[in-house]
């Protein structure tokens, strides 16, 4: 796709357009996933990851009283591994396996050509939209899911507020454009006074949406989300955008379509949004501390206790890489989203 010369998008409509453009979009013709790909997710390094979280929705299944059906909602399933693993768990625990009906929210049709592929053996509803979800209580998983929606950039300038955009000039190559916008109109529209105490906003407004819609759901039958995902937890927001290609950071305005966009998740933005909406925020906690409570490590010395050397190395190899505090342990957080009168700690007792 070619943007048009002299024209200025938003942040979040360039980025909307980069990735989910259905010619063009980095998401819609890209498998970004291993090592051929742009970046390793945490089902893809561990089975040990989906395990726990297999577990997890077990046990807050049984808290939400083992209700006879309920819809297990993964948002955005990648190439279908996490999915995959937790329903090889689940085969394991028949009872749950009757009760739940598997839903994928899935934008990228080439994605879903590689999950349908991946999970031929298992009934499955893919959605467009999450208003097609059938009447129950409801599970949201999203591991790295809202990372990936577009985002908005304002930046605050001698008492005055300005919305990044992008300029395409004659010379076709892009730059940023600030420009002058009256925020106390902006945060009517939103809902939320978001710039209170801030000198920078960066926020999807996708996420605030699709919150809206799972926040009614949890409501009115019951359920939670729990997401997983890269992020920090200041009060102060501040600028994080970035592209990622082959592993490696590239320029935003750069390589259009061909590299990823997303953003580091501001969680203390996230518990503001959903505690306006009437839910809480459960707990949230390390992607290490959730696995290590949840039992990766007895795991792990339970599937390698009669394994060749070389096999366990590899096990506890790619479990320190979704723990360790150099790594993904500390980077990623998690976060579980629920009613006011539930209470569950599991993942999120220390």
């Amino acid at each position: 796709m070619q943007l048009r010369k002299n024209k200025i998008f938003t942040l979040d409509k360039y980025i909307n357009k980069a990735l989910y453009n259905r010619k063009s979009g980095y998401y819609m013709k890209f498998n970004p996933f291993g090592k051929n790909g742009d970046y390793i997710t945490s089902p893809n390094i561990s089975v040990l990851f989906s395990e726990m979280i297999a577990i997890w929705i077990i046990l807050f299944w049984k808290k939400l009283k083992s209700p006879i059906k309920f819809n297990l909602v993964e948002l955005g399933a990648g190439n279908g591994e996490m999915i995959f693993q937790i329903l090889k768990t689940f085969e394991k625990f028949p009872l749950i396996k009757k009760s739940c009906n598997i839903n994928i929210l899935e934008k990228s049709a080439y994605l879903k050509k590689i999950q349908k592929k991946k999970l031929k053996n298992y009934n499955i509803n893919w959605l467009n939209d999450l208003s097609y979800l059938s009447n129950l209580p409801s599970i949201f998983i999203a591991n790295e899911f809202f990372d990936a929606l577009p985002i908005k950039q304002f930046v605050k300038k001698k008492n005055k507020w300005y919305e990044k955009n992008i300029k395409y000039s004659k010379s076709h190559k892009p730059k940023f454009l600030d420009k002058l916008i009256n925020i106390k109109k902006f945060e009517k529209k939103i809902g939320f006074k978001i710039s209170h105490k801030q000198k920078f906003i960066e926020y999807s407004p996708l996420s605030i949406e699709y919150l809206k819609f799972i926040s009614k759901i949890i409501k009115h039958k019951s359920g939670g989300l729990l997401m997983i995902d890269y992020g920090y937890t200041d009060e102060k927001m501040k600028n994080t955008l970035k592209s990622i290609s082959k592993h490696k950071l590239s320029n935003v305005l750069e390589n259009f379509g061909k590299s990823d966009i997303s953003y580091d998740i501001n969680f203390k933005l996230i518990e503001k949004i959903v505690t306006k909406l009437g839910l809480k925020v459960s707990g949230i906690t390390s992607q290490k501390k959730f696995l290590q409570d949840l039992g990766i490590l007895e795991r792990a010395e339970i599937i390698s206790k009669n394994l060749p050397f070389s096999e366990k190395a590899n096990i506890y190899y790619r479990v320190k890489k979704l723990i360790d505090e150099n790594a993904m342990g500390k980077l990623f957080k998690v976060m579980f989203i629920s009613k006011k009168n539930i209470k569950f700690k599991m993942g999120f007792k220390n």
